[in-house]
């Protein structure tokens, strides 16, 4: 499967090798294990789960606390021609509405979505009949009480782990500004 993730990292993203760390951090989620990443900011972290997600059937959800970051994700994934959405709170009803329809048809091979998306049990239960291949907690230094950015509702992922036992949790976070290599 790492042969495969290395022919995506071509055909989408343009690079003939992966960057220090990230062949590994592919590896083990691909494996199925729990991977933490911490890698400097702009060194491919997001690389780390979006080749698997492209390897592996079923849907890779992706946890985000920024709701620009998100949309760059996507804005970036589709342009490359990856099926990838966002549910947050800058959509409408409605289009919260189509975009859980489409995702539950099996439209999309990443989900991005906010934490507080879990406080809704309608979207718990809907998570239940989706084939996720595995969950991405994206900026994880937010779980973290004594940082300034804390986020109540990254507490309560904790259910990924109860809910869906046998599914592989990735989390990522940055630790400074990568140097010229």
């Amino acid at each position: 499967m790492l042969e495969l993730a290395q022919q995506n990292l071509k055909k989408y993203f343009g690079f003939d090798n992966f960057r220090n760390g990230q062949q590994e951090a592919i590896e083990s989620i691909i494996e199925g294990n729990n991977t933490f990443i911490l890698m400097p900011t702009g060194n491919g972290k997001s690389l780390c789960y979006q080749l698997p997600a492209l390897c592996k059937e079923g849907l890779t959800i992706v946890v985000s606390p920024l709701i620009s970051l998100m949309q760059d994700q996507v804005e970036s994934l589709v342009q490359k021609g990856i099926s990838a959405t966002l549910i947050n709170s800058s959509l409408s009803l409605k289009d919260t509405i189509n975009r859980l329809r489409e995702v539950a048809e099996g439209k999309y091979k990443i989900l991005y979505i906010a934490p507080e998306r879990f406080k809704n049990e309608e979207f718990r239960l809907l998570l239940e009949s989706l084939n996720i291949t595995f969950f991405v907690v994206d900026e994880a230094h937010v779980i973290s009480q004594w940082g300034h950015d804390f986020r109540p509702e990254y507490t309560q992922l904790n259910f990924i782990k109860t809910e869906f036992p046998g599914l592989p949790l990735m989390a990522l976070t940055a630790n400074c500004k990568a140097t010229q290599q």
